[in-house]
């Protein structure tokens, strides 16, 4: 099998405050074979995103070698690849056909041949009658199928696709990925030799690709290759496929207990408290509640296989993982060999009245969030007891992307009024102890 792309020790940073670098990913060494559908699936933060904005040329990687083929990628060549990112707009001032025929304006191909190129992939992709409409006139699942159109017409040898399926609903996502699989099989993309899909979820790598690489995070790192068996199409109720997604979470959680990062480093190194700064989920304390509950009390007593509890919950794998990764950071639950387990300080919580709930809680969230302990540190220093949220906002930015460091501090704030750590206004965007006169 052919590679077409292929990264070579490479390893990104960003710069933080200071001018610190912050590993992003490191020493990433990986292919992208011809014929092939690979997925690179990791949790938010283990740098997939880089990942493909360096395969896409976009980026440059702070150490490490990219070739294209045979020979070291350059600007030209990296044209063969085609990218739609997890926050790729549309020009709203333009139709879906203008937006598309913009993208082929690079190509420097008549005007007659760009025309020809954008009807054939509006009609691939099932375009027609959205020609004349403007974004502001498209579902979210319209638009997203629209930035796909677009980044096909450029007629890339691989396309990358960041989350393209995060933000549209469920069974609009199902239709996409159905037409995108069909169409893949079919050969009907035009000279398009490969994908590459950077995704959260295991289930949908499952559905789609052919290789999976498994990302640590923190600095991003491949932990596990995997080659998916199954021809398409794939059943996702089929007991095989079933199992095989359970092995990879089983994989995934094949990891020691968490330990909190404020201990893993002695006191002398802590240069920057911003270097601690995880990225934290959009979950509420109520849904890490109901899930100890629910661990707790039969059939599961205490521990319970990760896929029978999605199953019980009715929930999807990708859904539940996240919240048991969250209750593993706070100590209230281990993940080990794809089960999910109770431990001491998560049987004690629940057996607990409404109080004493709150002040293991706020125990919890002190020792293992250390942005939650920053905030009522400062918010205890200050005489007003207060402080503008933008200040945090700003200090996470230095570690994280704005959208992430939105959402952390967002989560944060949530889980901090349950504990009754601080409160938050709204009108005036700050964080405080109590009322301000």
């Amino acid at each position: 099998m052919n590679t077409l792309l292929r990264l070579v020790d490479c390893t990104q940073v960003a710069q933080k405050a200071r001018n610190q670098d912050l590993p992003i990913v490191e020493q990433i060494n990986m292919e992208v074979q011809e014929g092939e559908i690979l997925g690179l699936v990791g949790r938010s933060g283990s740098g997939k995103s880089s990942l493909l904005k360096i395969m896409a040329g976009l980026e440059q990687p702070k150490t490490g070698t990219v070739f294209w083929k045979d020979d070291k990628a350059t600007p030209l060549a990296l044209e063969g690849v085609s990218i739609i990112l997890q926050d790729d707009v549309l020009f709203p001032w333009l139709t879906v056909r203008e937006n598309i025929l913009l993208a082929l304006e690079a190509k420097r191909q008549p005007k007659a041949e760009r025309e020809k190129i954008a009807s054939a992939i509006i009609e691939v992709l099932d375009m027609d009658g959205y020609e004349g409409a403007y974004p502001r006139e498209l579902s979210d699942a319209l638009a997203e199928r629209t930035s796909l159109t677009r980044a096909l017409a450029r007629q890339p040898e691989i396309l990358l696709l960041d989350e393209p399926f995060l933000n549209i609903d469920h069974l609009s996502a199902e239709n996409l990925r159905t037409d995108l699989i069909e169409l893949w099989q079919e050969h009907r993309l035009g000279p398009l030799k490969a994908m590459v899909l950077a995704t959260h979820a295991i289930e949908e790598a499952v559905l789609m690709c052919d290789r999976i690489l498994l990302f640590s995070s923190g600095p991003g790192r491949i932990t596990h290759e995997i080659r998916v068996p199954f021809p398409h199409p794939r059943n996702r109720h089929d007991e095989q496929f079933r199992h095989f997604v359970d092995q990879i979470y089983t994989l995934m959680t094949l990891r020691a207990p968490s330990v909190s990062e404020a201990e893993a480093m002695p006191s002398a190194e802590i240069q920057d408290e911003s270097e601690l700064f995880l990225v934290l989920p959009d979950l509420s304390i109520e849904m890490l509640v109901g899930l100890m509950e629910a661990l707790e009390h039969a059939p599961h007593s205490g521990r319970a296989d990760l896929p029978e509890l999605a199953q019980h919950l009715q929930m999807t794998l990708d859904d539940l993982f996240p919240l048991g990764e969250t209750l593993q950071l706070l100590d209230f639950a281990d993940l080990e060999d794809g089960d999910i387990i109770l431990t001491q300080t998560g049987r004690t919580f629940v057996e607990a009245d409404a109080d004493a709930r709150r002040d293991i809680m706020r125990a919890a969230l002190l020792h293992a969030v250390p942005l939650l302990k920053l905030i009522r540190g400062t918010l205890d220093e200050r005489n007003s007891h207060a402080i503008d949220a933008d200040v945090f906002r700003r200090r996470l930015e230095e570690s994280m992307s704005i959208s992430f460091a939105r959402q952390t501090l967002n989560t944060a704030i949530s889980w901090a009024r349950y504990a009754n750590l601080f409160d938050y206004d709204e009108e005036t965007d700050r964080i405080l102890l109590e009322s301000e006169e």
